[in-house]
């Protein structure tokens, strides 16, 4: 009999453990999967307006945290979520100006180890005249890679703003137009005739899918030049875009 209670005991210490343990794995948070665009977001043209960049005018040079965005969602996502697949590019390097996409390969790449497949290019050529994704693309995998043009100052590449430091390369010359940042979504003609060309950014997403970016202003709710000064509200990006799935190659708007 007392052998017979004894089992019946660890019988039912291991009936409330186990309740126990299904229980506590049940209420565990699981993590959400990545999501993925739903079909009505293709072929369609975006906007963001006044996407806002930490900005500290005393301390241009030094670095702020990345900012990673999701253009299906049009949604920031967190520095936590760096090596996911929810977020399809980054702002980062000066005044967060500099862009990248997101890749899991290239170790410069803030999703290095993550599964994203993306990377960025940066085309000479108006938004409305880029019809389908270039032969032969070659997208660089890095992050912060396209940002100032040589145009201007501080320049690295072609980029999708000139910076006029002193305001004598498009501006008047006036102090209120030193350090103005010119998008480059339309051509500019500099004060000296040379025509800069507008620039359209090509990203792949880390699922594959294609989108053309023509970056409007970073100046908060104002998008034309003229209208862009040294104390205007600063480093609030307006861009528009387009998206194709993975797969495709023509740029076009669909009903």
């Amino acid at each position: 009999m007392k052998n017979y209670n004894y089992l019946v005991f660890n019988l039912h210490l291991l009936l409330i453990c186990t309740a126990c343990f299904s229980c506590s794995k049940n209420d565990d948070p699981q993590p959400d999967p990545d999501p993925t665009p739903d079909e009505e977001f293709y072929y369609k043209l975006h906007r963001v307006e006044n996407l806002a960049m930490e900005t500290d005018d005393d301390n241009p040079t030094e670095a702020k945290s990345a900012v990673y965005f999701n253009l299906a969602t049009q949604q920031e996502v967190p520095n936590a979520q760096a090596k996911t697949m929810r977020w399809d590019l980054s702002f980062s390097g000066l005044y967060n100006s500099f862009i990248g996409g997101n890749n899991g390969t290239n170790a410069t790449n803030f999703g290095y180890g993550g599964a994203g497949k993306g990377g960025i290019l940066i085309l000479e050529k108006p938004f409305d005249e880029v019809t389908e994704v270039p032969d032969g693309a070659q997208f660089k995998l890095g992050s912060g890679v396209i940002g100032t043009d040589d145009a201007g100052a501080f320049g690295e590449g072609i980029g999708w703003y000139l910076y006029d430091f002193g305001g004598t390369i498009l501006g008047n010359g006036t102090t209120e137009k030193t350090h103005v940042a010119y998008a480059l979504g339309a051509s500019v003609t500099t004060n000296d005739g040379t025509v800069i060309p507008a620039r359209t950014i090509i990203l792949k997403t880390p699922r594959g899918d294609i989108a053309k970016i023509k970056m409007i202003s970073c100046y908060k709710d104002v998008f034309t030049a003229d209208k862009w000064f040294k104390d205007t509200p600063h480093m609030y990006f307006t861009f528009e875009y387009l998206v194709i799935p993975a797969g495709s190659k023509h740029f076009e708007i669909k009903p």
